[in-house]
């Protein structure tokens, strides 16, 4: 459910809702009841929300809302204020999440906004979703996804500083970077994905003009490697045409070697069906590529658009039960 100061409660009722949701998938929200039924009341939708104590004990009937309530949330919590105790409450949704996934009850997660500051403050010292869901499952090395009807970017570093970005970036990062992007695309259903790879600097360094070698040293011989294992694997890339070259599809997949160099343009270019993905984790996460938009929670204005296509996303991406 994210963070239930933040618009998650206001997106979660609606996308469930939505005609296509059940159509994909058997959705089961971890959270909290009263405040998904706060949040039905402020977008003006007629729904049972019904707590469950797992999955299996959902039903899947239209106007339905299941829940594995956590009741974590006092019930005059404000929205759009900052706080620990929601932070505490998103922290453990998506622990809960995590576990259902790992023990097989469900095929993929899909998770509403969290707020890092909120997280923080409740103790939980995560630089968001991705290394959140990266430490529950056991895994050292994940990748974010963003995908957009235009373009898809996976990224060889996220929330760390730009100099510490250029730092952390190495050979053998945006190799298996490169690799987990291939093998998302591959699962998506593009089974010869073009891959545009972006350089560092300007220009992607134009031959030596811009930075100090960067490119030579960091990523070309990540692509070499990559070549020769078959992966079409493109660049480096100047960054300021990539993303054009990618939206007019000319590559399925670019690879940002920062946050915003990847991040900017698909808001830009999508941010409306915007869905981002954690990819090599050993389950499906989908996520909504916004925040909490503390500024209009609780006013029922929140768009449901990404969590649906969130949604949908990690229906398609994930194996489905062999009993439905």
């Amino acid at each position: 459910m994210g963070d239930g100061a933040g618009i998650g409660p206001e997106v979660v009722v609606p996308a469930l809702l939505h005609p296509n949701t059940l159509r994909d998938c058997r959705p089961v929200v971890v959270g909290d009841a009263e405040r998904l039924r706060q949040a039905a009341r402020l977008v003006g939708v007629d729904c049972t929300i019904v707590p469950v104590e797992s999955p299996a004990q959902a039903e899947f009937t239209p106007g339905r809302v299941n829940v594995i309530d956590l009741a974590l949330l006092p019930a005059d919590l404000p929205w759009g204020k900052l706080s620990p105790k929601a932070g505490d409450a998103a922290y453990h949704y998506v622990r809960v999440a995590a576990e259902l996934a790992m023990r097989g009850d469900v095929q993929g997660i899909c998770t509403a906004p969290l707020n890092k500051e909120a997280l923080h403050a409740a103790g939980h010292l995560y630089p968001g979703h991705t290394e959140l869901l990266a430490h529950l499952t056991g895994v050292e090395e994940v990748s974010m996804m963003l995908s957009t009807p235009k373009v898809k970017v996976i990224h060889v570093t996220t929330h760390i500083g730009l100099i510490d970005a250029v730092n952390r970036i190495e050979p053998g990062l945006v190799e298996r970077t490169v690799r987990r992007g291939h093998e998302a695309m591959v699962r998506a259903g593009v089974p010869q994905p073009r891959i545009g790879v972006c350089g560092i600097n300007p220009h992607a360094g134009e031959n030596g003009l811009f930075g100090y070698g960067e490119e030579d040293e960091k990523i070309v011989p990540a692509l070499e490697v990559l070549r020769a294992d078959g992966i079409d694997a493109r660049g480096p890339l100047p960054a300021d045409t990539a993303f054009f070259l990618a939206s007019r599809g000319d590559y399925d997949l670019i690879v940002a070697m920062y946050h915003d160099q990847g991040h900017g343009p698909v808001k830009v270019l999508g941010i409306e069906a915007g869905v981002n993905l954690t990819v090599g984790l050993p389950v499906i996460r989908t996520s909504v590529d916004h925040g909490t938009a503390f500024d209009i929670a609780g006013t029922g204005r929140a768009d449901a658009g990404s969590m649906v296509e969130a949604l949908r996303q990690a229906a398609e991406m994930s194996t489905a039960p062999a009993a439905r």
